[in-house]
């Protein structure tokens, strides 16, 4: 039996991605913003708790940790390094790569687009974020934006930076979610994600954009914590027909803080069992040399591809995903 060699994807999604990759690199040369390569292959990577890894074997004759090389989960922490050298804003579209990750809206290789725009706080970045994706998807109005708070009141009726998580584990109950005790267990952050994902973002963006900020401070990432509410992040979320396009930071720049929010999520991937890699210290090092003032968000073009053309499944708009690789 001869085996299956075709793509996955109609060539009118072929064409319908290099057209908007032709856009958006058009509005980045009117805006004056650079456009930079960073290395997919690095002997670091990224803490996140709750990301798994790839690695690649380069062989004994290449100085590189025991481990092998990490396939880049996003190219974040070398963009830094540029700005701290003075690149001015710059955007990156690459692939990225998360291990464990396959389903409707996830393969392990995948497209993004990245940028960092110095001088930004959040309001702009949205702003920016706006102005390049609406005409992409055809859309006539600003997105709609919101605090994570208020979201998760209008949908859960509990306020995700107040409530307990006995609170939590009773709206799941109410609602018959008894899986959830089982996935979430005694973790305030696990509860508040798995909610939101479940019961707040399958509303959002139903007729635009949605932008979702303020994110809880136990979900800051690389983000600063809001000066005049330490219970939240300056973090944002982008979201369109219950899909989420994209995430962004007004960008935590002190190196100390970072590093301490590394160990912190080393601590708990060592209590959840899994690899943990060496501190990307030449990202730390650019990040005591002088990170200027910048905010920055990564944008997932595969599913801004699944809803130009109205694909179910990621698979419909890769030529070859992981099934046929």
């Amino acid at each position: 039996m001869q085996t299956d060699w075709r793509p996955g994807c109609r060539l009118e999604v072929l064409e319908k991605r290099a057209w908007m990759l032709a856009k958006i690199r058009a509005y980045y040369a009117q805006e004056q913003v650079l456009e930079v390569e960073t290395p997919n292959l690095c002997t670091t990577v990224g803490t996140d708790p709750y990301l798994d890894y790839l690695t690649a074997d380069i062989g004994s004759r290449i100085d590189a940790p025991q481990h092998g090389l990490y396939l880049q989960t996003s190219p974040e922490f070398a963009m830094k390094r540029l700005l701290a050298a003075g690149s001015g804003s710059i955007y990156q579209i690459c692939k990225a790569f998360r291990n464990g990750e396959l389903g409707r809206c996830h393969n392990p290789e995948f497209t993004i687009l990245e940028w960092y725009r110095i001088g930004y706080d959040l309001e702009r970045l949205m702003d920016d974020i706006d102005r390049l994706l609406g005409p992409i998807l055809g859309l006539g109005i600003p997105g709609k934006r919101f605090t994570y708070q208020q979201v998760f009141l209008d949908h859960c009726r509990l306020d995700p930076l107040e409530a307990a998580v006995a609170e939590f584990k009773r709206f799941a109950q109410d609602a018959g979610d008894d899986e959830a005790v089982k996935l979430c267990g005694d973790e305030a952050r696990a509860w508040q994600e798995y909610l939101f994902v479940t019961w707040v973002q399958p509303a959002l963006g139903q007729h635009g954009l949605c932008f979702v900020h303020d994110y809880p401070a136990n979900q800051c990432a690389l983000a600063q914590i809001k000066p005049d509410d330490s219970r939240v992040a300056e973090r944002v979320e982008v979201f369109y027909q219950g899909m989420e396009l994209g995430n962004g930071y007004r960008e935590l720049a002190c190196p100390i803080e970072q590093r301490q929010r590394f160990e912190d999520e080393l601590e708990v991937r060592r209590r959840k069992g899994k690899h943990c890699p060496a501190l990307d210290e030449r990202f730390l090092s650019a990040l005591d040399a002088g990170l200027p003032s910048c905010s920055g968000v990564a944008i997932g073009l595969d599913r801004v591809l699944m809803l130009l053309v109205g694909a179910e499944s990621i698979d419909e708009v890769m030529a070859f995903s992981l099934p046929r690789a």
